[in-house]
């Protein structure tokens, strides 16, 4: 694989991966560790490609100088169709630990969950936002002002509770952590699928 070849592969999983927010060049550059010129053909080279094949849904774009990948405009109507009807998608496992913990927990901040888990948290709280699963409750009183988040309306009904105290008790006391994480989920799971 020619050294062109081998960035373009970096920078179009790095433009993937990324979504609508996109990269600039500069950025792109440092996360290939490679010159901006290089990266500047790279991306050149890509947009000819996705251009040139009629195969191809996507295509790169530039807005102001943050580059991007887009759905070509040729897709228009099957793209409309998928947003006037998605289709119903369970939650992640990373996104129900996150609602299982912010259901028992709240009101708490992103960083608390974060302790809580071991692993960032940003993209699930993202999900569960959009899904109206959760909601931002208040901040923190001091430097920073944390997010504090907590469960809506929407979570209730969709888990068919009248009140958050009708959430399963946890019964953890006499087991170890690990013991301890496992059931938390296993008893969340159950009532979300329960629920469905």
């Amino acid at each position: 694989m020619s050294n062109l070849t081998t960035l373009m592969s970096k920078v179009e999983s790095l433009l993937f991966v990324i979504g609508e927010d996109g990269l600039t060049l500069a950025q792109l550059a440092q996360l290939t560790e490679s010159e901006q010129l290089d990266v500047q053909e790279a991306l050149i080279e890509l947009k000819n490609r996705y251009d040139q094949d009629a195969s191809r849904g996507v295509t790169l774009k530039e807005l102001a100088g943050t580059y991007q990948l887009i759905s070509k405009t040729d897709n228009a109507d099957v793209i409309e169709k998928l947003v006037e009807n998605p289709p119903a998608q369970s939650l992640s496992q990373a996104a129900l630990e996150v609602l299982a913990i912010v259901a028992y927990k709240q009101p708490i901040t992103r960083v608390e969950i974060e302790d809580l888990r071991g692993v960032k948290c940003e993209r699930a709280l993202n999900t569960l936002n959009q899904k109206l699963l959760i909601q931002e409750v208040g901040r923190v009183e001091g430097t920073g002002r944390a997010i504090l988040y907590g469960t809506t309306k929407e979570f209730l009904n969709y888990f068919g509770l009248n009140r958050l105290e009708d959430l399963p008790p946890l019964e953890v006391e006499e087991f170890n952590v690990e013991e301890e994480q496992d059931l938390f989920m296993s008893k969340f799971q159950e009532t979300f699928t329960a629920s469905k």
